[in-house]
């Protein structure tokens, strides 16, 4: 099966799952979680694994496969475990395009679904990759963003007058697999580095060619000088001048595998 497919056959699952009161609820497990977690292992014996003292989501046999929709930070003991003996990969998954559906909390009523105007991409990993930054560059270390089409349910309960803003996220519903961009391990960190940008850059420069806020920017650059992949190189007024290091500018586009 092509990956659309085994993806659409995870989501029917656990949505059927779902309707039927199975599973789901009574492990406080979220949808997306579940889903990600039958998308990347359909034989669920390998679920829910334990290694040591601490559960994997996916074990194969040989290697660990962890469904993280946010909180990487959570992760670090897992990490400083699983690392030392198995090839670990994290499934970090994006919201490639999303709905939002907002739901009264007293009466329960739906609105209708509006389309975010906003994109998932690389950079929307960057506070996660910042919470394990100690492990990033660890050979058995692999990252994989999975972009999916999603509906994102939200309670209106928030503290604003239209009782949005400081609303709770109550679940979010994949309904659609886009595709997959793979960094960390042996296919590196490269794509954080936009090839438009050319040294001598400042954080500005970055957050111009990566089309991010100044604050995401600060969180790449230090990631990347944690990396070894650029470093300071002198000053333009109050800002800090960095250069790529190790010829990353031309290899950017082909470090990171891309899976549709």
């Amino acid at each position: 099966m092509s990956n659309q497919e085994r993806f659409d056959y995870a989501i029917q699952t656990i949505l059927n799952q779902t309707d039927r009161g199975k599973g789901i609820g009574t492990l406080g497990e979220k949808v997306l979680h579940a889903i990600v977690k039958l998308y990347k292992e359909e034989d669920v014996n390998k679920h829910e694994q334990k290694l040591g003292t601490y559960v994997a989501d996916i074990f194969t046999g040989h290697s660990v496969l962890e469904i993280q929709t946010r909180q990487f930070a959570k992760l670090r003991a897992k990490l400083a475990c699983f690392l030392a003996e198995y090839p670990v990969t994290i499934v970090y998954p994006i919201p490639a395009r999303k709905w939002l559906v907002w739901i009264d909390p007293k009466t329960g009523e739906a609105t209708k679904e509006r389309r975010s105007p906003k994109r998932g991409d690389v950079y929307d990993c960057l506070k996660e990759l910042y919470a394990i930054k100690p492990y990033l560059d660890h050979p058995n270390l692999t990252i994989e963003l999975l972009f999916v089409d999603l509906k994102e349910y939200r309670l209106l309960n928030g503290w604003s007058e239209d009782r949005k803003k400081g609303s709770r996220r109550e679940d979010r519903i994949p309904i659609a697999y886009d595709h997959s961009t793979m960094i960390g391990g042996k296919h590196g960190y490269d794509v954080l580095l936009p090839e438009s940008l050319l040294a001598p850059f400042t954080s500005a420069d970055y957050a111009k060619h990566a089309h991010i806020h100044s604050k995401r920017a600060q969180i790449a650059l230090t990631i990347l000088k944690s990396l070894s992949m650029i470093q300071p190189c002198g000053k333009k007024g109050r800002f800090t001048l960095y250069e790529k290091m190790g010829g990353t500018a031309d290899s950017s586009a082909k470090s990171a595998t891309r899976t549709r």
